[in-house]
């Protein structure tokens, strides 16, 4: 018997439907709830293709069926199935949003001045920080240990993170394959650089921003000293009984 072949994801570039799937996904989008026959008609494809267009979509939660509702009298057989665009569907679909930030943030440093951007930055980190900083803080004074608690913090918010040990050398990379702001990021790095400075006060020490997505990593990638103590718990050295 003969092994069938992968069966290649909608947006993969091994689908040589890609490109009409998509087509289907934004007709839909537009012209939603939509039938079959609707899409096949207005597509120029035959009303079989575009049902494996459909069945694939549905199968991947990126369209689904409207419930059908009556308001007439009933027919005979089954009503044709119409379907809209579901919300994984939607993140799928060209979005403007980075522009707009952008724009956003231009107008920010022109009408409120540099200064006014810096603030932005930092507020907006602050809130990450907030969120990270007790599973850091639950870790303990080791650093590695406090390095991988922020990398599995930041891993449940979306940022792809790990961290990766550098052999030969006391120190661990925290390394991030995703940015929520890569886009607006490239324009601002205020976005980047505030973001850096938040790792330096949740882990307690300073830390080095190698590499980032938007300056062409395929990561960002941050150095973390690992033999030294967080700052909180390095003790202040007194005077007390040195004499004068």
């Amino acid at each position: 018997m003969s092994e069938l072949a992968p069966v290649a994801h909608a947006d993969s570039p091994a689908d040589p439907d890609a490109g009409t799937r998509r087509r289907v996904l934004e007709l839909i989008a537009t012209d939603g709830p939509v039938t079959a026959a609707q899409l096949a008609r207005d597509l120029r494809l035959t009303a079989a293709g575009v049902r494996r267009h459909l069945a694939c979509l549905e199968q991947e939660g990126r369209i689904t069926e409207l419930a059908a509702h009556r308001t007439g009298p009933a027919r005979r057989g089954r009503p044709a199935r119409r379907f809209v665009v579901a919300k994984s569907g939607q993140a799928t679909l060209s979005h403007r949003y980075a522009e707009v930030a952008n724009q956003a943030l231009a107008f920010l440093a022109q009408t409120a001045g540099p200064d006014a951007l810096q603030r932005f930055a930092d507020e907006r980190i602050s809130v990450l920080e907030r969120a990270v900083a007790p599973a850091v803080a639950a870790a303990g004074d080791d650093m590695a240990r406090r390095a991988d608690a922020l990398a599995e913090a930041l891993d449940a918010e979306g940022f792809a993170a790990s961290v990766r040990p550098v052999p030969g050398l006391p120190l661990v990379q925290v390394c991030q394959g995703h940015c929520p702001v890569q886009d607006v990021a490239a324009a601002y790095p205020q976005l980047c650089e505030a973001e850096t400075r938040a790792f330096a006060r949740v882990l307690g020490v300073h830390v080095q921003r190698l590499a980032t997505l938007t300056t062409g990593g395929h990561v960002c990638t941050t150095n973390v000293p690992t033999a030294v103590p967080p700052i909180s718990t390095v003790k202040t050295p007194t005077t007390e009984g040195v004499p004068a």
